[in-house]
């Protein structure tokens, strides 16, 4: 199977889980329901889904355990799309080649569809048939990887950092918490579904941390040299708000270099899996090289 038939199968799967997660839409919450769904629903790669079910795969796991941790971390990264887009945050009206959920819902609508998802994701990952324990991991590794020390501590530092020169250690930082943590949370989180060992989860992190910064050094670049058609976003947002990125202090060829070295360091941590874990050497591989 290539990758991007992987991908599909892993995102056709979700999609259904994710329809089943979703409250019904006949109450008085109607219009919040269709904001959620809005967001949840409108495409995008899946990746995040897609570690979780790989990692349990590899780990020997069931996928019915897994299926409400990917949904899950969906729910939680559909959530941080709607508030990153807001006026008060990025300001974006476009989102995965349609407006953003307040261009199309209104600011305050929007920002309580966010709200409610990140409450859904928690009572979806409840819903696992796991072993108990098994479910409390992965429950406290999404509270902490959405929390203040992860992906909305990165934001926090993104909007401090707004207008400034900040240095690699800064910029790192703020990317492994707004963009790794939650690629991070999602293989450990597969790997908690199968009841994996430490070395088993170790290495899904070493994997992990590596995948998320080659993610954010391609989404840099992409944001230099793609365009809104191809991204499904605005693009040359970074250099108009004169924020920090690995393009803008080493420059297109040197950011390029560090996202295939990221890479390399990502697939290498997969080694105790053996050829169990080709299909997410190649994943890496694929998201190094993406175009949108």
């Amino acid at each position: 199977m290539s990758i991007e038939e992987m991908l599909r199968c892993n995102s056709q799967k979700v999609e259904k889980a994710l329809e089943d997660f979703l409250p019904m839409r006949s109450c008085r919450q109607a219009d919040l329901i269709e904001a959620m769904r809005y967001s949840l629903l409108g495409g995008g790669k899946r990746i995040r889904p897609a570690l979780a079910l790989e990692f349990c795969r590899v780990c020997g796991g069931r996928e019915e355990d897994v299926m409400p941790f990917a949904c899950a971390v969906e729910m939680v990264h559909s959530y941080s799309l709607i508030h990153d887009d807001l006026p008060c945050m990025d300001d974006d009206d476009m989102r995965r080649g349609k407006p953003s959920t307040h261009k199309k819902y209104g600011e305050a609508l929007a920002l309580l569809a966010g709200d409610a998802l990140l409450s859904l994701a928690f009572e979806t990952l409840l819903k696992s048939p796991a072993q108990p324990q098994r479910v409390l991991a992965a429950a406290k590794e999404l509270a902490d990887a959405s929390g203040y020390l992860g992906m909305v501590g990165g934001q926090v530092i993104d909007l401090d950092s707004e207008g400034k020169r900040i240095d690699y250690d800064t910029l790192k930082a703020m990317d492994e918490a707004k963009t790794g943590a939650m690629i991070l949370a999602a293989a450990r989180m597969g790997c908690y579904a199968a009841g994996a060992d430490e070395k088993a989860v170790q290495a899904a992190a070493a994997y992990a941390v590596n995948v998320g910064m080659a993610f954010q050094v391609t989404d840099d670049i992409l944001d230099v040299t793609s365009d809104a058609a191809t991204l499904g976003k605005s693009t040359g947002k970074d250099s108009r708000d004169n924020k920090s990125t690995y393009v803008t202090l080493y420059g297109l060829e040197k950011a390029k270099e560090m996202a295939d070295a990221f890479t390399r360091q990502a697939v290498d941590a997969l080694g105790c899996f053996g050829e169990k874990a080709d299909t997410l050497k190649e994943l890496a591989f694929y998201l190094a090289g993406r175009k949108n």
